[in-house]
């Protein structure tokens, strides 16, 4: 490579300006051109009894894995083929019950075209992404979506830019029409997703975090002020649980201690049920974590009670728990 001098910002900011440009126009021109064809391959993907098997190389090996995770991701069984391995041993991945999704641009790969031979002869259904729907790859597909872009963004024209954007979109288009139609929720992309933030926040359950047993700060109604703030201070929930055998009938919080010294100033010989909140918040413990920290939030509440259908004891969370869980 010659050495040359250092662009100014401005050449630099058209030249990025240009590249936009020219994969915008490329995806505009994709989005007039998806017809029956795109309707007939998400049809066959979500009536196919096998995987979604992505392969290609090159660049478009690395669209074809993306597209692959995409889909495994969002409710359609898929996974990525690498088609240079394919012909050495890893198409035996591949049953005549999957569909092949196969990515070229110029439709002329041969490591594809060698697949498709075989994938033929399994009974495999092939739906080729190509650039150029009279390639030996569409010819050979039982249906054949037009990924062709007008050029690259690449100013030599040579490397996949547009074209590589142009396949990737395609993809998710795909991928996405086959979310909705299979009513895939948020739910579902959280079991999918169960080391990330938004499988974290839907999967954990109440009960995953709530404090039980000998955790829980518990009182009697006639238990006097002094005995019940040893019991809040011993457990560092900031309330105490007033119980009458498993029945919660209040709750008696830092709120409630400060409201009773400015009512009736010398408070240590009064009863925990004279100060109590009666009819405390609670929630099940198979519900949601989320569901919890948002019915706290919405009543600015920093404790509340989990009870079983009978309305008995089961444990207590508080606000602290759900940000140490990272529920919010």
């Amino acid at each position: 490579m010659h050495a040359h001098p250092k662009p100014s910002p401005e050449a630099i900011r058209a030249s990025a300006d240009r590249t936009f440009g020219i994969e915008i126009q490329a995806l505009q021109s994709l989005r007039g051109r998806v017809d029956a064809r795109f309707d007939q391959a998400v049809g066959l993907i979500l009536d196919c009894p096998g995987r979604v098997v992505v392969t290609g190389i090159g660049k478009s090996g690395h669209v074809a894995r993306k597209i692959a995770a995409t889909l495994a991701s969002t409710g359609t069984p898929a996974f990525f083929m690498h088609a240079a391995e394919a012909i050495h041993g890893d198409l035996g991945m591949l049953t005549g019950q999957d569909i092949l999704l196969a990515i070229s641009y110029s439709g002329s790969a041969q490591e594809l075209i060698t697949i498709i031979s075989v994938a033929k002869r399994m009974g495999t259904r092939i739906i080729a992404l190509t650039g150029h729907p009279d390639s030996e790859l569409a010819r050979s597909a039982d249906l054949a979506l037009d990924a062709a872009v007008d050029q690259e963004a690449c100013p030599l024209n040579l490397a996949p830019t547009a074209s590589t954007t142009a396949a990737l979109v395609l993809g998710d288009a795909i991928a996405v029409a086959c979310l909705e139609a299979r009513g895939f929720n948020r739910e579902d992309f959280a079991r999918s997703h169960p080391g990330g933030a938004l499988g974290r926040r839907l999967l954990t359950s109440v009960a995953d975090i709530m404090r039980s047993g000998a955790a829980l700060p518990r009182v009697a109604p006639g238990t006097l002020i002094p005995d019940a703030l040893a019991e809040m201070s011993s457990k560092g929930m900031g309330m105490a649980i007033v119980l009458e055998g498993e029945r919660p009938v209040g709750l008696f919080t830092d709120g409630d201690l400060r409201r009773m010294i400015a009512q009736h100033g010398d408070i240590r010989a009064l009863p925990v049920s004279a100060g109590m909140s009666r009819h405390p918040r609670s929630i099940a413990a198979d519900a949601p974590a989320i569901e919890a920290a948002s019915i706290m939030d919405a009543h600015k509440l920093n404790q509340m009670l989990v009870l079983d259908g009978d309305g008995l004891l089961l444990g207590a969370l508080h606000m602290h728990d759900l940000l140490a869980a990272k529920v919010i």
